[in-house]
């Protein structure tokens, strides 16, 4: 694999990134738009990746589509919603074989990536506005979305903590938006949504794969040349480092299990030493099966189906959620937080150090055995000033010491506790 990722701008806030690795067969062309996310508009820019896979100018229906897909050897093409931190990121990928397995030498990097700017320029439309059929079809797939969320309380317990904890800041925003928003939908506004989006949104092209990029480079260079942009400055620093004051607030539903969320802030952790030394502090404290968390919370004492923690760099959070016995909610709260004290104080040993870089290291290696696995890790470092590789990662993870999940652990304060818990007999449903 290159040592390095190759990153070059190509256009006004547009950048071209490559990473090559000969042991695949395929490549990925992944182009991400990404713009602050917004309450109004995060709804109207979350369909426009999906009303443009399904056709463009030149393939206006799915058999012609279809048609194309297979001369590309089976070709995929695909669009997605990811949020990192405050900006929510609108993505269209295309991926297929490499030119040097097609029987005939067909430039199929170059097709890929012709077929790529025919998705994201070249939109199928009626009128001047998306098919009122597309919209129509994808704002009921996006509804469906958005209630799924809904209707897995677990989700749904940790999405509201995050409103909770953030507020009116972008970072609150779902990246699929809101329903009430989602129903509002029509052709006119989300066309106005995916221009605005070539227009305004900072572009990271990345390509992934085992062949030569030069040629997607050079059809990306000259399509974004003839587009006139004002695209915004990607920005991305942290909100408040640490938490002010706890805020505490209670929910009730007709559901049998109780839901506890814990928002934790994490300070400034900006250099690559100490976003390790978090992510190590995380995963010892309740990011694996043996996990203090797991191990005393759910083992030993009994307090929780299940209990585990997560950290969000690009928002500068650490969550715990767990499912909890409505009654049992206050133990099991302290009980999180007695753990993380414990972290604090160095109350755990070598071989717990050991167990979890074994865990993370393995998850690292991972990475590097898809396309897919490679264009989330490599997005992120981009979007977070970085340029490593999984197992240069894989490096620095093992060299945190004691002292440094230590003061990770210091670093961390609790801002919001969430619980959602069940009615109780008698109450109105």
């Amino acid at each position: 694999m290159s040592d390095t990722i190759k990153r070059k701008k190509i256009g006004d806030g547009v950048f071209f990134s490559a990473i090559t690795d000969p042991k695949f067969k395929s490549n990925r062309i992944s182009v991400n738009l990404l713009l602050p996310l917004e309450e109004a508009a995060a709804a109207n820019r979350a369909i426009v990746p999906f009303i443009l896979r399904l056709r463009n100018r030149d393939c206006p229906d799915f058999t012609r589509l279809n048609e194309k897909l297979c001369d590309l050897y089976g070709a995929l093409v695909d669009g997605d919603v990811r949020k990192y931190g405050a900006y929510q990121i609108i993505n269209l990928s295309v991926q297929s074989l490499d030119d040097r397995y097609s029987i005939d030498g067909a430039p199929l990097v170059q097709e890929c990536a012709d077929l790529a700017c025919k998705m994201l320029f070249d939109p199928y439309l009626e009128g001047g506005l998306f098919s009122e059929a597309d919209v129509r079809l994808e704002r009921q797939n996006l509804i469906d979305t958005i209630e799924s969320e809904f209707n897995d309380k677990r989700e749904y317990a940790v999405n509201k903590c995050v409103s909770l904890m953030f507020g009116d800041s972008p970072l609150a925003v779902k990246k699929y938006g809101a329903r009430e928003r989602a129903e509002q939908i029509t052709a006119q506004s989300a066309t106005d949504a995916y221009r605005d989006l070539l227009r305004r949104a900072a572009v990271e092209i990345l390509f992934i794969g085992c062949g030569d990029p030069s040629a997607a480079e050079t059809v990306f260079s000259k399509r974004f040349s003839d587009l006139v942009r004002a695209p915004i400055a990607y920005d991305p620093s942290l909100p408040v480092s640490r938490a002010q004051q706890v805020q505490s607030v209670r929910e009730d539903m007709d559901i049998t299990q109780g839901k506890l969320v814990m928002g934790f802030r994490t300070g400034q952790t900006t250099s690559p030493d100490e976003v390790n030394a978090m992510k190590m502090m995380v995963a010892l404290y309740g990011g694996t099966p043996f996990s203090r968390l797991f191990k005393n919370v759910r083992e030993k004492l009994s307090l929780c189906y299940y209990c585990t923690s997560r950290y969000d760099k690009a928002s500068g959070m650490v969550m715990v959620d767990s499912g909890v016995e409505t009654g049992n909610e206050q133990k099991a709260e302290e009980e999180i937080l007695r753990q993380l004290e414990l972290v604090r104080q160095g109350e755990f040993d070598e071989e717990e150090i050991s167990s979890t870089i074994l865990t993370i290291t393995n998850a690292l290696k991972s990475t590097v055995d898809t396309l897919n696995g490679l264009e989330n890790w490599y997005l992120t470092q981009i979007l977070s000033g970085c340029d490593e590789s999984p197992l240069e990662n894989v490096e620095k993870v093992s060299r945190v010491t004691k002292q440094q999940i230590q003061a990770a652990a210091a670093q961390v304060t609790l801002d919001t506790v969430f619980f959602l818990g069940a009615k109780k007999e008698g109450e109105s449903r």
